[in-house]
């Protein structure tokens, strides 16, 4: 039997989404933090280059705007990009005051490096460096490890607080809804009202429930889908189909960004950040030597990712290469030591002196620019879900992430989430106090804090009807009657070969052929898990698994059926744009559209097939036989 935990404010993930959100909130609210691993393990613990922001007297945040959209090639949203961009020097601000030790342009600004004394930082004393798309230095940094010095400074605040709870090893498996009585008097037969989570205490090897009256969904990305990626192995997308499962639409899901310069030695994720770049570093073939982003690009190295990570990609496909080079040993050593101290290290101690050697580099998995559809104040589709971070889509990224925007995202609608919160609070007390006939009226109320987020310009994406189709449970079956051992060495394998078929098949480029191959091969996979008798639909479908067995049969599942709405939405995209590039239509559209895949329990096949009868579009649905 699950134990009940309560709490004011549930948030789901402790990269810097949500401990900027948890540390923003009032002090009265209890506040309980989930980590699925250690506090250390996330992407934003990672991050190297920095934070962008128009802090520069010769910058402007309309600048930073007009270079996100150029990334984001057509499909950011204008409006949420000007609100979070705008907030950009009092998102830097703030992690001043929580004591971030930024690097300066006067070390003698400070006389020592205790983290009160950097509390009092300005930004005007940032020293900023320049990332690809950027026209200008706008990137905040803690020398080349910024996510680090960033998390370390949070995570002392947080684990200081009296109100905040932060519980390392405890994931979430399903998030907690119940009818929104009050919206359905509205006419909304399908609101939802999301009320805590069921979570797995790894610590105890048991299943807790958590209620709450919010929930803050910050759980990070899902680069973990492929071979080879920069986020840690707890991001495997989990937090995007949470939200799908409760009610919540999803949005371009086909935008993998992929960076263009991981080190590619044996199995490293170590990232080489795009400020070595930046700053002057090159990229070269070298079978040929050729200095080759010259012949590609006007902005050569410092193109947006998309375009460098493609040409990186052709260059080692076309020479029969496992890397390139990107090289630095022609600026001054102590420059480069100075400025990337991690970098130098690390690489060092892999036999690599950066300062004199090449950098031997190749494209990975690094950012989803699609997600849980929220606006910038991170209001999703259901009441009382939040969602911050790389889970969400908020319209910023557009088809291609500008680099650096990631951390100032999370920082800007964490703190959004935090002051819209409380207002949500209070008007759900005055919900849960009335009755009958007065619903209308306080859901007319409660309407003025919480509407679903707007989209304009969409295309559905048309699912396979394995996935709409309801489980039927056999109440017949018994569990673990099967050989468990066997059944984990599966389970690795498959998991295993899914990231080398999404690396293949969904990668960089892609094609029909390719899309169709790993539909196939995944619904195959399916079938196999669900044979099994831990893979019945009580476990698989309704996400209550109640032991480590079961749990690794419910993630594998939970992967597979996300890498489905993954490649379906890229198989519907007859367009290359941004981090979409398909082989067999590799022209932009006319007309720019963004994919939406909606909540599962909403629609049905019959539904989106009448949607495309009035469109008169015609979309094909990968389905196996």
């Amino acid at each position: 039997m699950s134990h009940i935990i309560n709490t004011d404010v549930l948030i789901i993930g402790a990269g810097l989404a949500g401990l900027s959100t948890a540390l923003s909130l009032p002090k009265s609210l209890n506040i309980t933090v989930l980590s699925k691993a250690a506090l250390e393990v996330c992407s934003s613990h990672y991050a190297q280059g920095g934070i962008a922001a128009s802090l520069d007297k010769d910058d402007s945040v309309s600048d930073h705007v007009a270079d996100t959209l150029v990334a984001g090639a057509g499909l950011c949203t204008p409006d949420n990009t000007a609100s979070i961009l705008g907030a950009g020097q009092q998102a830097v601000q703030w992690l001043c005051t929580q004591g971030v030790p930024f690097t300066q342009n006067s070390p003698k600004v400070l006389g020592n490096t205790n983290a009160q004394d950097f509390s009092q930082l300005q930004t005007c004393d940032l020293h900023l460096t320049k990332e690809g798309g950027h026209s200008c230095r706008r990137v905040a940094h803690a020398d080349d490890a910024t996510g680090r010095h960033v998390m370390g400074a949070l995570t002392i605040k947080a684990q200081a607080a009296t109100n905040i709870t932060i519980l390392p090893y405890h994931e979430a498996l399903k998030l907690l809804t119940i009818p929104a009585i009050g919206f359905q008097y509205l006419g909304n037969t399908d609101a939802k009202h999301c009320r805590g989570a069921l979570v797995f205490d790894h610590i105890n090897g048991r299943p807790l429930t958590f209620h709450s009256r919010a929930v803050v969904l910050a759980s990070g990305g899902l680069g973990q889908l492929f071979k080879r990626a920069s986020a840690p192995n707890v991001c495997v997308g989990d937090g995007v189909m949470m939200a799908w499962q409760a009610g919540c639409r999803l949005a371009n899901l086909e935008f993998i960004q992929f960076h263009p310069t991981g080190l590619a030695l044996d199995d490293s994720s170590f990232l080489i950040s795009e400020a070595l770049r930046g700053e002057g570093g090159r990229l070269y073939c070298p079978q040929t030597g050729g200095r080759f982003m010259l012949n590609v690009d006007a902005r050569a190295e410092l193109a947006p990712r998309d375009i460098v990570a493609r040409a990186i990609a052709a260059q080692i496909d076309n020479n029969g290469l496992s890397y390139v080079h990107l090289d630095v040993s022609h600026l001054p050593a102590n420059f480069v030591k100075a400025h990337f101290p991690q970098i130098y290290q690390t690489l060092l101690t892999l036999g690599i002196d950066i300062t004199t050697d090449p950098i031997p580099v190749a494209p990975t998995a690094h950012y989803s620019c699609g997600g849980v559809v929220t606006d910038a104040n991170g209001l999703t589709d259901v009441l009382g879900l939040y969602a911050a971070g790389e889970v969400a889509y908020t319209g910023l990224h557009g088809a291609n992430r500008l680099a650096s925007n990631s951390l100032l995202e999370c920082v800007v609608v964490g703190r959004n989430i935090a002051a819209h919160l409380p207002q949500y609070l209070e008007r759900l007390e005055h919900l849960e106090e009335i009755n009958g006939d007065i619903y209308y009226e306080a859901a007319q109320s409660a309407t003025t804090v919480w509407s679903a987020p707007i989209l304009t310009n969409t295309q559905p994406i048309i699912l396979p009807a394995f996935i709409l189709a309801e489980p039927k449970c056999d109440n017949t079956n018994k569990r673990f009657s099967t050989d468990i051992n066997l059944a984990k060495t599966d389970i690795v394998k498959i998991t295993s070969e899914l990231k080398s078929l999404m690396t293949a098949n969904m990668g960089i480029t892609r094609s029909a052929s390719q899309l169709e191959q790993a539909l196939t091969q995944i619904q195959k996979w399916q079938d196999s898990l669900a044979s099994t008798e831990l893979g019945q639909p009580d476990i698989i479908k309704n996400d209550s698994p109640t032991s480590i067995n079961e749990l690794a049969y419910f993630q594998l599942a939970r992967q597979l059926e996300l890498a489905t709405l993954i490649i379906q939405s890229a198989y519907q995209r007859f367009e290359s744009r941004g981090g979409h590039y398909r082989l067999d239509y590799p022209n932009l559209a006319a007309t720019s559209r963004t994919s939406v895949v909606e909540p599962l329990k909403k629609f049905t096949l019959e539904s989106f097939i009448n949607i495309i009868e009035e469109e008169k579009t015609p979309i094909p649905i990968i389905e196996s036989t």
